[in-house]
């Protein structure tokens, strides 16, 4: 069981904004490896260093296979380990910042490229599983599981969910706007093609910049929740048995990983085809570049919506509807097949606008579930249950990797067919049906599986505000 202290100490700062700041600037350094990864490594792999896409996607499904060990690993070493200091989940995140961002841009080695291809496959499968399943776990299990360490209030948690999907937001314009006008250039045909060299230096940037973001992240948040001994004892008295057994049995852990899987497959798949919707299909890299901006602006709109309807309507209940609207934009794109680039942006762009409504509440829903399994189980598992999630995320990108990278070899896509009309056309269909499948069924899991509405989530605020002021 969680307690707060009474009284806290003086030097302790109440929560506010440099909290919100903090946890923004971690999800920022997250995301200038994420995001890089989850949009361009496949393009970067295919283009540059002329690997199939299938077997892109293979190794990278792989891959996660990992991560179920690491990521369960990861959350027990958090769960178990004292509290120093800083906290108990801060320390990760200044020890594991240099690793994870030097691992990140091994992977993007564009002089690499002329290597035979037994070279080039297991490179990016042992650069990839050491970002991926090694570093990138050891960072970002500590940091979402100190949302629930930073503050016991819930609107407080909803409040770092924003933030931290702005920090993400922010770093996907940063890299979504950045990349297609630095790294694009014409070749001898006219065509629109990805530049190795530059690329890798962009990618070495971004290494830099995600290691600053982590230090402002350390230095900007403070752990408030405190951890009693019954509680530490529990854990270590707990099993990873026992863990994965009340995993399984917890509706709502459940409901939200397969939530969360899809939600990946979904953007991901939408994300890394954008790769090939405008440079080959529109035949235009501007666009993509100023889409990711308009993208961001509906992102910015959604999180000025966000609390006030989750507080209103109730998290999950904004959920279904954001996610039934981007389903509707997506196949709506697919049908009006529009001609002109602007408008399919413009209609992204609302796409964007019901997509963004969820990942501002996402991180604060392992939260309510984080809650939930502490009602049930009577221990509270934040990095355990958050690892489980985590892993879930990672199934997805997975997911999305291999269903694209499948596609694309499907419909015939190679460096050399690459601006073929049929296959362009593929690339477009996959770009809109694969969201539009993977939104619909998202609001249906939030909808009618995931148990969490508003009602429940009240009623279990008040009783763990109840039962921890009994323990006080």
């Amino acid at each position: 069981m969680v307690v707060m202290e009474k009284k806290r100490k003086k030097e302790e700062r109440v929560f506010g904004w440099r909290d919100k700041l903090g946890y923004l600037f971690g999800d920022f350094g997250n995301d200038f490896t994420f995001i890089l990864s989850s949009s361009f490594l496949l393009k970067f792999y295919t283009d540059v260093m002329g690997v199939s896409a299938a077997v892109v996607g293979v190794v990278m499904m792989i891959a996660r296979f990992a991560d179920a060990f690491t990521d369960v690993a990861m959350g027990r070493i958090c769960d178990r380990a004292g509290a120093t200091a800083a906290g108990k989940f801060k320390p990760w995140i200044l020890r594991m910042c240099g690793p994870v961002a030097i691992a990140s841009f091994l992977i993007y080695q564009s002089a690499f490229a002329d290597m035979p291809m037994w070279f080039k496959i297991s490179w990016l499968f042992v650069t990839y599983i050491l970002w991926g399943s090694v570093f990138y776990t050891s960072i970002n299990i500590p940091y979402g599981s100190m949302a629930s360490a930073v503050s016991a209030e819930p609107g407080d948690r909803q409040s770092l969910s924003t933030y931290r999907s702005i920090g993400g937001t922010l770093a996907g314009l940063i890299i979504g706007a950045g990349v297609p006008m630095l790294a694009y250039k014409s070749d001898a045909a006219g065509n629109i093609v990805l530049d190795g060299g530059s690329f890798t230096f962009i990618a070495g940037v971004f290494s830099v910049l995600a290691v600053g973001c982590y230090v402002l992240c350390y230095v900007l948040t403070t752990e408030r929740v405190k951890f009693s001994t019954e509680v530490v004892q529990k854990r270590e008295n707990n099993s990873v048995f026992t863990m994965l057994k009340n995993a399984v049995n917890n509706r709502a852990l459940i409901s939200i990983i397969a939530a969360s899987v899809v939600m990946l497959l979904a953007q991901l798949t939408m994300q890394s085809m954008a790769n090939y919707v405008y440079p080959n299909f529109y035949r235009n890299a501007t666009a993509q570049s100023a889409s990711t901006i308009t993208m961001v602006f509906a992102m910015f709109v959604a999180a000025g919506l966000a609390k006030p309807l989750a507080g209103r309507f109730g998290k999950a209940e904004i959920s279904v509807a954001s996610n039934l609207l981007a389903a509707v934009v997506c196949f709506a794109v697919f049908v009006i097949r529009p001609e002109n680039v602007w408008v399919y942006v413009l209609l992204m762009t609302l796409c964007w606008l019901g997509l963004g409504m969820f990942s501002m509440v996402n991180w604060s829903l392992i939260t309510d579930v984080i809650d939930y399994s502490e009602l049930r189980n009577g221990i509270r598992e934040d990095g355990s249950v958050y690892a489980l999630y985590s892993f879930a995320r990672k199934l997805g990108q997975a997911a999305a990797a291999g269903v694209s990278g499948g596609l694309l070899t499907w419909i015939g896509y190679s460096d050399a067919t690459a601006f073929e009309p049929s296959v362009t056309l593929g690339i477009f269909n996959i770009s809109t049906l694969v969201p539009a499948a993977g939104f619909l069924l998202l609001a249906l899991i939030l909808w009618f599986w995931y148990p969490l509405h508003k009602a429940q989530v009240d009623n279990n605020v008040a009783a763990l505000k109840k039962k921890r002021g009994e323990d006080v």
